[in-house]
């Protein structure tokens, strides 16, 4: 069995391309579901698996206490993981398929308003080395709207600040994402009078890196973003991707329309970038119940 997971990870990793965190969360998911299916069924091949037993796992889970955001994620890995078995023949149908499980109660994203971007920008305080670099890598990442994978991934050749713009590279796909002028300022800064202090290695080709002078890593970068939430004295929940959820509201607040965003997002299909028009819809919603005299 372990073969088989081994070639569904294979799979997901070369030909879907899937992100390290959608490989880590999938098979996290079918390694739990494969645990409990040698504890609860040890005679019964994963090939041979039907509806009943999937739907019994479901119900075990929920004893648990799992949330129905967790089962539905990992009905549906392994509603994946089937359908590429059936792919290969090694399974007739697919025991997932029609599985039920509890609607998850949608969940809108955080999102700053304009000012409280600005006090978490004006954190980074430009006096030394960290300073400038921080302030270079939040500008980056709320000008952009990338993904934390893809702003510790950045080479110094991604940047083009005669042009404003960065080239970014994810699942195979390049897009060009514009910077504006306060971006491009605090990059240029880092670059040509910050960077070339921290890199340990001449030859180092990472834009953001470490006080080490290694690339910059997720982990470092969230310890980043937690300490300017703090000095910031903000309340909201502030991660990586609270920034890009950010970004997109604020764009589609001012007029961008939902094919640009959803462009530079790096968003494979609409329905993704759809839901910051669910959030705007909703704010203004807010807005109105608070304000309006008769509601």
């Amino acid at each position: 069995m372990e073969e088989l997971l081994t070639s569904y990870q294979n799979y997901l990793a070369n030909e879907k391309q899937a992100s390290q965190n959608t490989l880590s969360s999938y098979m996290r998911d079918l390694h739990q579901f494969a645990a409990w299916q040698d504890e609860h069924h040890p005679e019964q091949d994963l090939r041979k698996v039907d509806q009943e037993t999937i739907t019994e796992y479901v119900e075990w889970m929920t004893g648990k206490g799992k949330s129905a955001a967790t089962i539905t994620r990992s009905v549906a890995s392994i509603k994946s993981f089937y359908t590429y078995l059936q792919g290969k023949g090694e399974v007739k149908s697919n025991p997932a398929k029609g599985v039920v499980t509890q609607k998850v109660e949608r969940k809108f994203p955080e999102i700053l308003t304009s000012r409280e971007v600005e006090l978490f920008l004006e954190q980074p305080q430009c006096v030394d080395a960290k300073g400038y670099r921080d302030h270079a890598m939040l500008e980056l990442l709320y000008a952009t709207g990338i993904r934390v994978s893809e702003l510790i991934s950045l080479n110094e050749k991604d940047v083009s600040l005669s042009a404003g713009f960065i080239r970014c590279e994810s699942k195979g796909k390049e897009r060009i994402i514009p910077l504006y002028p306060a971006a491009i300022k605090a990059i240029s800064d880092y670059i040509k009078e910050i960077r070339p202090q921290l890199i340990a290695d001449p030859e180092e080709t990472a834009l953001f890196v470490n006080m080490n002078g290694e690339r910059m890593s997720r982990q470092g970068f969230w310890k980043i973003v937690k300490h300017y939430q703090e000095m910031a004295q903000i309340e909201k929940e502030i991660t990586p991707h609270t920034l890009r959820h950010s970004f997109a509201v604020h764009l589609l607040e001012n007029g961008a329309d939902l094919h640009s965003i959803q462009e530079m997002l790096g968003h494979a299909d609409i329905s993704s970038t759809q839901i910051y028009t669910h959030v705007v819809k909703k704010q203004l919603k807010d807005v109105y119940q608070r304000a309006h005299p008769r509601a």
